[in-house]
This record gives C-alpha cells, sequence and structure tokens, in this order.
C-alpha cells in the first residue's frame, strides 16, 4: 500500500499485526525509557510525545484500522477517492490529528491520580519487561492528576522522588547460654510514622521479635524492612540487629567452638595430671594432658562446644587453654633438688 508518513509500530518497536496486549506492553516499556523526567537525553520529550501518538492511535480499534490500511497520510485525511474509497471504514472521511497530552495518556495508562503507587507500593509487576536498569531511578511519584513538569529532589510541593534511608543498625547483646539453647529476644523500639494526611508524623511504640537460633555467630543479621523513621519524602529505613556476644565469667568462644582456659600447677604442668573440665552445660570431664603441659597450650575435646549453626544437632569443640600458675617462692632445698633434676637447656 505504499505506506507514508510515521510508522507507529516501529516508534513502540513491534510488528505490525500485534495483539492489543503486545501494544500495550510496548507503550509502557517505551514510555517509561523516555519520559523526560528520567530520561534527560535531548530528544527524549518529542520521542515521549511520538510514542503517546502512536499508543493513541494503535490502541484505538477505528483509528488502528484506518492507519493499517492507508498510514499516516489516510488517517490524517488523505484517503485515496475521498470518503468513497475507504470501503467500510467508518465512513471513509477520517481526520486525525492528535489533540492529546503525552502526559495526561501516561498518568491515565499507568492508573490514573497516582501512576507510580504501584511501583512504590511494592507490587508493581513491571520490571520484567524492563530493559533499563533502573527505570525508576530519578522517578517522582507524580502530582494530583498526571506529573509536575520537573521534579526538584529536595521537593517543594506535589510528591517527589523517595529514596530509602540508610539502615538503623542495632547491637543484639547475647550470652553465650543463650546462644547454645536458642532464645527469643524481644525489642522495643520507637518510631516515626505519617498520619493519613501524608504530612504529619506520630510517634509509635513496636515491639520486634527475633528468634535466636541455636548456634548463631556473632555478627549474624536479623533485617526488619522499612521498620525506621516514615516522614513525607522518605522510604523509612530497614533497622537490622547484629549479633554480638556478652562476655562471659568463664568461656569465651571462637566461632562454633569455646574457648575454656584452666589453671593448673607447675608441678602439674611438669610431672604430669589429671584435669577435670567442666563442659558448657555443666558436666565434668576428667582430661589427662599426655606430656608435659607447656604455657599456652591447648587441648581439643570434640563435640563439646556450641551447636553448629547451619546444623545445631552437631556441635563444636572445647577447647582446654591451659594457664600454668608458677610459685610464689621456693625453698633453697626445693631449688636445689630442681637444679639437679632439671637439664641446663
Amino acid at each position: 500500500m505504499g505506506k507514508m508518513g510515521k510508522d507507529y509500530y516501529s516508534v513502540l518497536g513491534i510488528q505490525k499485526g500485534a495483539s492489543e496486549d503486545e501494544i500495550k506492553k510496548a507503550y509502557r516499556k517505551q514510555a517509561l525509557k523516555y519520559h523526560p523526567d528520567k530520561n534527560k537525553s535531548p530528544g527524549a520529550e518529542e520521542k515521549f510525545k511520538e510514542i503517546a501518538e502512536a499508543y493513541d492511535v494503535l490502541s484505538d480499534p477505528k483509528k488502528k484500522d484506518v492507519y493499517d490500511k492507508y498510514g499516516e497520510e489516510g488517517l490524517k485525511g488523505g484517503i485515496p477517492g475521498g470518503g468513497g474509497g475507504g470501503g467500510g471504514v467508518g465512513g471513509g472521511n477520517f481526520n486525525y490529528t492528535f489533540q492529546g497530552d503525552p502526559h495526561e495518556i501516561f498518568a491515565e495508562f499507568f492508573g490514573g491520580r497516582n501512576p507510580y503507587q504501584q511501583f512504590f507500593g511494592g507490587n508493581g509487576g513491571m520490571d520484567e519487561e524492563m530493559d533499563t536498569d533502573d527505570p525508576f531511578a530519578s522517578f517522582g511519584m507524580g502530582g494530583m492528576g498526571g506529573f509536575p513538569r520537573s521534579f526538584n529532589k529536595r521537593g517543594h510541593g506535589g510528591r517527589m522522588e523517595k529514596r530509602q534511608d540508610p539502615p538503623v543498625i542495632h547491637d543484639l547483646r547475647v550470652s553465650l547460654e543463650e546462644v547454645f539453647n536458642g532464645c527469643t529476644k524481644k525489642m522495643k523500639i520507637s518510631r516515626k510514622r505519617l498520619n493519613p494526611d501524608g504530612r504529619t508524623t506520630r510517634t509509635e511504640e513496636k515491639v520486634l521479635t527475633v528468634e535466636v537460633k541455636k548456634g548463631w555467630k556473632e555478627g549474624t543479621k536479623v533485617t526488619f524492612p522499612k521498620e525506621g523513621d516514615e516522614t513525607p519524602t522518605n522510604i523509612p529505613a530497614d533497622v537490622i540487629f547484629v549479633v554480638k556476644d556478652k562476655p562471659h565469667p568463664v568461656y569465651r568462644r571462637d566461632g562454633s567452638d569455646i574457648i575454656y582456659p584452666k589453671k593448673i600447677t607447675l608441678k602439674q604442668a611438669l610431672c604430669g595430671c589429671t584435669v577435670e573440665v567442666q563442659t558448657f552445660d555443666g558436666r565434668k570431664v576428667p582430661i589427662t594432658p599426655k606430656d608435659i603441659v607447656f604455657p599456652g597450650m591447648k587441648q581439643r575435646v570434640t563435640g563439646e562446644g556450641l551447636p553448629l549453626p547451619k546444623s545445631p544437632a552437631r556441635r563444636g569443640d572445647l577447647i582446654v587453654e591451659y594457664e600454668i600458675k608458677f610459685p610464689e617462692r621456693l625453698s633453697q632445698s626445693a631449688k636445689d633438688t630442681i637444679t639437679a633434676v632439671l637439664p641446663e637447656s
């Protein structure tokens, strides 16, 4: 037919004969890509308008029918043979001019007053059709009845871009007993929440519950999404609790192992001994070092540590760290005896 003028199909990036659904998807994708508040390149505004015009024609069955048969010329009043040649195309004599505001078409397509609510509300299903990395990176939420023509990031009036505040991080102090057995921790937080007017805030208290699992290691993070302060201009911060060990009077831990300092005398260290080691859950286990115990020596008791976080039925080890207690003074005869028996080097 030798269609002339604009090719609305290639503007939307689709083939002639595309279904209604494909036309909608193509408009959605292209309009988001070239929206002047997102796309600052020269010509984006014009392209955005062209996309709106293409959608205006192709989404209307009557206009689309004329356009498919006679192209832009026919659509805008140049159907060959005037009225008669139209042959069943709604009277034939079409005189289409694009009157729409591309921003209104955009707002209407995305649900009226607040086209971005679905994205920021977290239930928009748009991402899979995007070919840009982050289609909303520099978008605002839209004004009442469409988009403000320009956005100020800090915002005056209208609803502007919302960015999430950085996470609020709290230490979650746990004792070794709590890590050994698992426990429930309840933390009361106080945070600001927006009132229904969308401008003023109120302070609310909320209890956040963390189930500390057996064997959790220091540094384990628990995130409560968007529980931080809410203001008219932000997305509330995530609140993150990070596990930190409380000091224990006897033991300390190294991952899933428990370190148990055990004091012995110099005599025991040199002459041999059997020591009783108290396990973390209160039993006493006898241990006999095989040889001389020297300062800083460690001995491992398998399976007496903390539960392993990924398989709590299994446990780490108890590591005995020997501390040797030297005598404060020796009699001359003891010194003589020791001098006689100990090697010089």
